[in-house]
C-alpha cells in the first residue's frame, strides 16, 4: 500500500491586501478540510476573505480531472508573502508632500489530498 499524499499549490501576487490583515484570516483556515474553509471565508466580514476564497477555489478545482474529490483536500499550508510597496505622496500645507505606501502580498495555498 502506498500513502502518496499528492500536492495542489495555487497563488495570488501582487494583491493591493496588507500582509497582516491577510495573514490574520488565512490562519483560521490553516489545517481544515476544502469545504469547511470555503464556509469559514464566505461568512467571515474582512476584506481578504473574498480574494483567499477565489485562490481556494482554484486550487480546488484542480483535481476535478482526476479521480479526487473536494471533500479529501486539506489545507496544509497557507500563507502571505509581502510584495512590493507602491509608493504615493499626499500634498500637504506650505508645499509639504507626505509619504504614503500602499502595501501589496503574494498569498500561497498548498492543499494535500487525504
Amino acid at each position: 500500500m502506498t500513502n502518496s499524499t499528492e500536492k495542489i499549490q495555487a497563488q495570488g501576487k501582487y494583491l493591493r491586501l496588507s500582509t497582516e490583515k491577510t495573514r490574520r484570516v488565512l490562519n483560521q483556515i490553516k489545517g481544515k478540510n476544502y469545504k469547511e474553509a470555503i464556509l469559514i471565508l464566505e461568512f467571515m466580514p474582512y476584506k481578504p476573505c473574498k480574494t483567499i476564497k477565489k485562490i481556494l477555489e482554484s486550487a480546488g478545482n484542480r483535481p476535478l480531472n482526476s479521480k479526487y474529490k473536494k471533500q479529501n483536500l486539506i489545507i496544509k499550508k497557507a500563507f502571505a508573502d509581502e510584495g512590493p510597496k507602491l509608493k504615493r505622496f499626499q500634498p500637504r500645507a506650505q508645499g509639504r508632500a507626505f509619504r504614503i505606501q500602499k502595501p501589496t502580498c503574494h498569498i500561497t495555498i498548498d492543499l494535500a489530498i487525504n
